[in-house]
């Protein structure tokens, strides 16, 4: 199973009652105990700090994920990617196109969002799709849900690519996950502890709740 965590230290912030002078720590928090856990990918999704100080706290986040197998990608700011010395990029739908971070960045690993089948062309040299909403969320208000058969429709016509389902996905729904074809998921909201909770034993106990649900629905078993 492939693992992502998608930041959002405001949201995480709120959930522990941590003021906003303590969100960036309860974040390095959060991820260092992700990386500790050994998840596969974390995706920094902070679209309101600016550039300079998004790339100062991505390389606080490489420094913390030194040793692990985990890789971090910066959401849609490939600049930020390269100047942090980040593991990859996360593209949104609209932005750029992967062939063309490759010409930039051939080294980055790159991440692209989808909603549906329609773009999956134009996104076959990408490392890893994510692929939603497929269920409501909080994140997400207001959206065509993709839902459990449009996440196997991307599957699908992936044809072999790696595809993570994100969009108020968690332990619960984590099997029906696995049965799509799914490598795995992504989300925000599931490794987010509820407030009075550590964020580090919650993170590594999700991290390894997850992959015990997913894999006991995962094709073959």
């Amino acid at each position: 199973m492939i693992l992502c965590l998608v930041t959002d230290r405001r949201r995480l912030g709120a959930a522990i009652g941590a003021p906003p002078g303590g969100w960036l720590g309860a974040l390095q928090e959060q991820v260092t105990a992700a990386g500790r856990a050994g998840i596969d990918f974390i995706q920094v999704r902070e679209p309101d700090i600016e550039a300079g100080q998004l790339t100062l706290v991505v390389r606080s986040l490489m420094r913390t994920l030194e040793g692990t197998p985990t890789k971090l990608l910066v959401n849609d700011r490939v600049d930020v990617a390269i100047a942090a010395g980040a593991s990859g990029v996360h593209l949104k739908e609209q932005s750029m196109l992967p062939a063309h971070v490759r010409r930039i960045a051939p080294h980055l690993l790159i991440g692209c969002s989808v909603h549906g089948t329609a773009g999956l062309a134009a996104r076959k040299t990408a490392d890893l799709l994510i692929a939603g909403t497929v269920m409501p969320t909080a994140s997400k208000r207001a959206v065509d849900y993709l839902d459990l058969d449009g996440l196997e429709a991307v599957v699908a016509a992936a044809a072999g690519q790696l595809v993570l389902g994100i969009g108020g996905l968690d332990r619960p729904s984590a099997p029906a996950v696995a049965a799509t074809g799914a490598a795995g998921l992504a989300a925000i909201g599931a490794f987010i502890p509820a407030a009075g909770e550590g964020i580090s034993e919650f993170v590594q106990k999700r991290v390894s709740a997850l992959r015990l649900a997913f894999d006991s629905r995962a094709p073959g078993t």
